[in-house]
C-alpha cells in the first residue's frame, strides 16, 4: 500500500495549468473518485456495510499518507480500497461457512434509468454478486477491477502485487468460470414490469393460481434471514412450493400492515417490502421466457440497513 502504482493518467505536464490566473482548490480525489471506490468495495464484498467500513478505513488511510508520493491519486485509492476488500472478503469466507440459512448479497438502491446506472446494472445485479461470491478473493477482485471498471492487466497486477501473467491467468479462469455459471433471463424492461405488476397484484391479492402460472416450472426460491429472522434455511423449488411459501410468509402477523412497492434495485426492477415506511424485505428476481425462475428475498435486518439509509435519504 505504501508504493504508488502506475495508472493509465498521464502526469501533468508543464505548462498544463494556466498559472496567469487563481484556480479554484482542487477536489478532494477521495470525493471525487468516491463513487467508484464504492462500486469496487461492493461488487467484490457484496454488502453495502462492508463497502462504507473499506471507504471509511481507506479514508483514514488516505489522510494519512504524504500526499507528495501519490503521482496519481485515483490509482492510489482503487489499490487501496481492493486491498483492504480483498482482506475483510478472506476473514467473510469464514464467516460465511457457518453462516444460517442461503446467503444473499446486501440489497442496493439504484437508478437503472441514469444512463451511468444502466451500464452498471448487469455487474451490480444479485444474480452476478451471487455468481461472484463463487470465485476466491483474488480471483472477483480481478474480475471486478478488469471486466468491470476495465483496468489493465499490469494495473491489476500492481493493484493486488501479482505478477501480469498471474493476473492474466486469474483473469481467464475468473471469466469462465462466471460464463459458465451466469443465469441468463429477459433483459426488456417493459417485459420486466409487466411481470412485476402481475407478481406484485398476485402476491397483494393472495392468489394462489395467478402467482403460480407467473413462475416458471423450474423456480428457485432463496430466502436470507441470517438466523435474526423466520427465514427458509434451505432453497425452495417448484411453483407450487414457491407460491405457497410466499402467500404464507405475507400472511404472517409479523408482516401486518407491510407494504410491498417495485423499487429499482441493483439496477433492476424488483420489490421492496416495508413496514411502517421501514424495509423489512427485498426482492429481486429473474425472468425467462416472461415467468419468474430465480428469486432472492432478503429478510436478514442487519442486510437491509443500506435500504433503510436510502429511505430515509443517505443514499450512495
Amino acid at each position: 500500500m505504501d508504493n504508488e502504482p502506475r495508472a493509465n493518467e498521464s502526469a501533468p505536464r508543464p505548462g498544463d495549468r494556466d498559472t496567469a490566473r487563481p484556480t479554484a482548490p482542487a477536489a478532494d480525489p477521495f470525493i471525487e473518485h468516491r463513487r467508484l471506490l464504492f462500486g469496487t468495495a461492493y461488487q467484490m464484498l457484496g454488502t453495502v456495510t462492508d463497502a462504507e467500513d473499506v471507504l471509511q478505513d481507506a479514508w483514514l488511510k488516505w489522510h494519512a499518507v504524504d500526499r507528495d508520493t501519490v503521482r496519481h491519486p485515483r490509482s492510489y485509492l482503487v489499490r487501496t480500497v481492493t486491498n483492504l476488500s480483498l482482506n475483510r472478503l478472506t476473514s467473510a469466507r469464514a464467516t460465511r461457512e457457518t453462516y444460517v440459512g442461503p446467503w444473499l448479497p446486501e440489497p442496493l438502491l439504484t437508478a437503472p434509468n441514469a444512463a451511468q446506472e444502466a451500464e452498471m446494472a448487469d455487474t451490480v445485479s444479485t444474480a452476478m454478486l451471487v455468481v461472484l461470491e463463487t470465485l476466491s478473493p483474488a480471483e472477483r477482485a480481478v474480475f471486478v477491477l478488469r471486466e468491470v471498471f476495465g483496468y489493465a492487466y499490469a494495473e491489476i497486477a500492481g493493484f493486488i502485487d501479482r505478477p501480469e501473467a498471474t493476473v492474466r491467468q486469474i483473469a481467464h479462469r475468473a471469466r469462465n468460470h462466471v460464463q459458465s455459471r451466469r443465469p441468463h433471463g429477459d433483459t426488456d424492461a417493459a417485459v420486466r414490469e409487466r411481470v412485476t405488476e402481475k407478481f406484485l397484484a398476485a402476491a397483494d391479492g393472495g392468489d394462489l393460481n395467478a402467482l403460480m402460472e407467473l413462475l416458471a416450472p423450474d423456480v428457485t426460491l432463496w430466502n436470507d434471514g441470517g438466523g435474526k429472522v423466520t427465514a427458509a434455511r434451505r432453497p425452495l423449488h417448484g411453483p407450487d412450493h414457491v407460491a405457497r411459501w410466499l402467500l404464507g410468509a405475507m400472511a404472517k402477523p409479523s408482516s401486518a400492515g407491510a407494504r410491498t412497492t417495485p423499487a429499482a434495485l441493483n439496477g433492476e426492477l424488483g420489490l421492496l417490502v416495508a413496514l411502517g415506511g421501514i424495509p423489512i424485505g427485498a426482492l429481486t428476481y429473474d425472468i425467462v421466457d416472461g415467468r419468474v425462475r430465480h428469486i432472492r428475498f432478503q429478510v436478514n435486518p442487519d442486510k437491509l440497513t443500506g435500504l433503510r439509509h436510502a429511505a430515509g435519504g443517505e443514499t450512495e
